[in-house]
């Protein structure tokens, strides 16, 4: 398989809903629990990529661009930025979506590193189809 048509195939969404047990104090969407949830589509993305299983090395940069109130509903979408020798960098972006007329905006984007492993969980060479 072409490389480009690996790495679409590979596009990992989730949505969600932020209840009330997602946020802080003022009511918006607590950062652990976003990198939570882009962490776990980080590693899903890059397993659909090469059917291999990964752990995370790194998150690159995390801009947290917009509050997220309790409430709303959020889309994750994890794509493939770049394929090294063992490892896969994924670009994660988490959009608000507006209830009332499914407008949507940016509210955090990130950058995670993911290792594949062997079952020792030993780095190994990312497999490409």
């Amino acid at each position: 398989m072409p490389f480009e048509a690996q790495v679409e195939k590979s596009i990992t969404r989730q949505v969600k809903q932020v209840f009330p047990e997602h946020t802080n104090h003022i009511g918006t969407l607590f950062g652990g629990y976003a990198l939570l949830w882009m962490d776990e589509v980080a590693a899903l993305t890059a397993a659909r990529f090469s059917r291999q299983q990964y752990v995370t090395v790194s998150l690159d940069r995390i801009d947290f661009k917009q509050p997220i109130p309790e409430g709303s509903i959020i889309e994750l979408i994890g794509r493939v930025a770049r394929v090294g020798r063992t490892s896969v960098q994924t670009m994660v972006e988490i959009w608000i979506e507006q209830v009332s007329d499914g407008s949507r905006v940016k509210g955090i984007a990130g950058t995670f590193t993911m290792v594949a492993v062997d079952e020792a969980r030993k780095p190994i060479p990312v497999r490409l189809d």
